[in-house]
């Protein structure tokens, strides 16, 4: 096919998760489900940590924020597959597929740094308690939020960028959403040069990121077997195994998925991990904080009763 120039393409053919009509439906069902299930419990812990006061710490403050960033992040992938799932054609304009790219690279670009300030946090307070409430400030809570978006903003810039520059030949997307490595395989041109400077980026983003809560979690596992007692080292134990479950389930889907060389893995298997990190993860994370935490379903029992009564 003779190669087109970037701004002549006004349009992408997304292929979807699978081309058998029979399934259509079934996974239709099976995503507007789990899609539900996310704003409902990203939602809901966003609320219940807004209108309960002694949830009002650094630690629900940036959980607050990652269930913001889970719904966001859910919000730009999963309606578009529902309306694939039910429509003849699955078109995505060329406008509309880099932006949501865009907001997809911003949020999870966002997810990883909240990870890492989260366990930061754990961090201070089970090594520093008695310097957390100093340490850990209104304004520097602030302060590492707004890091994290903007970290997501710009380099989501710079990949988006990348992709705006690349001229495409052809229009059909192996994917059920725009992603970089799939618009790549595309490209006219050879794209080893951006490979490479995604390569580096996703890398910079995943390891300095999972080595900081990796190094984070060594000081805090020291510290909890210093503490004498089995009640501390327990209660110690129930404020970090949430996060250490949402970071491993995260880091291990999206490591597999970017930090390989494009041909390294089949289509099924690319597609497996993506559902699991933009549908799955985003609705798991709610459930893994609010089952695991006796904060959080006091609140949550205690918000029912002021309701009821």
């Amino acid at each position: 096919m003779a190669a087109e120039n970037h701004s002549t393409v006004t349009e992408f053919i997304l292929g979807g998760l699978t081309n058998r009509p029979e399934l259509q439906l079934p996974l239709f069902l099976l995503f507007l489900g789990i899609y539900s299930v996310t704003m409902i419990g990203n939602l809901g812990m966003f609320t219940l940590i807004c209108l309960n006061a002694q949830l009002h710490t650094p630690m629900y403050y940036f959980l607050s924020n990652l269930s913001l960033v889970d719904l966001c992040y859910s919000s730009v992938i999963t309606p578009k597959m529902l309306v694939n799932f039910v429509s003849e054609k699955n078109i995505i304009s060329y406008a509309g597929c880099m932006s949501q790219l865009y907001f997809f690279l911003v949020f999870v670009i966002a997810e990883c740094y909240m990870l890492t300030v989260m366990a930061y946090d754990r961090y201070v307070a089970i090594c520093s308690p008695l310097l957390y409430n100093i340490i850990m400030s209104h304004q520097v809570c602030a302060l590492l939020v707004t890091a994290v978006y903007a970290i997501g903003f710009i380099g989501s810039a710079i990949e988006t960028g990348l992709m705006l520059k690349l001229s495409y030949c052809e229009l059909f997307i192996s994917h059920y959403f725009c992603d970089i490595l799939p618009l790549m395989k595309l490209s006219c041109s050879s794209t080893y040069d951006i490979e490479m400077v995604v390569f580096f980026l996703a890398g910079f983003d995943i390891i300095v990121t999972s080595l900081t809560v990796l190094v984070s979690y060594v000081f805090i596992l020291s510290s909890i077997l210093h503490i004498s007692t089995t009640e501390g080292k327990a209660k110690a134990f129930s404020t970090c195994s949430s996060h250490v479950i949402a970071v491993g389930i995260f880091y291990g889907s999206t490591a597999f998925m970017y930090l390989k060389p494009s041909t390294a893995s089949s289509l099924a298997q690319e597609n497996v991990a993506s559902v699991f990190y933009t549908t799955i993860i985003p609705m798991l994370n709610p459930l893994i904080y609010s089952l695991r935490n006796k904060e959080v379903k006091a609140a949550v029992q205690k918000t029912l009763r002021r309701k009821m009564f």
